[in-house]
């Protein structure tokens, strides 16, 4: 029997669990506040009112200016530029 046919020691898997279960809640915790944190919120909303502002000064009207902010404001949002690569995957 070769080593890939071997079934894994399963206390070596109870230890890998056991530190997966250890990590992912705080790496969750750490990943949401970086994204939807009040200093993210902040920064977020900063850079979308001055790409609008932009937007604005450089001759754009308000549909304009927002449509194209809109749009920005997507690829800013990292859940969806992950959920639409994950979905764009499966297609």
């Amino acid at each position: 029997m070769s080593n890939h046919d071997e079934m894994p020691d399963p206390q070596k898997i109870k230890e890998i669990m056991d530190v997966i279960g250890e990590k992912i809640p705080g790496l969750l915790k750490q990943l949401s506040e970086l994204l939807y944190g009040a200093n993210s919120a902040k920064q977020y909303a900063t850079a979308a009112a001055i790409f609008y502002k932009e937007l604005k000064a450089a001759g754009m009207t308000d549909a304009q200016a927002f449509e194209l902010t809109q749009q920005y404001m997507s690829t800013l949002n990292l859940g969806n530029l992950i959920g639409n690569a994950v979905k764009h995957n499966h297609d």
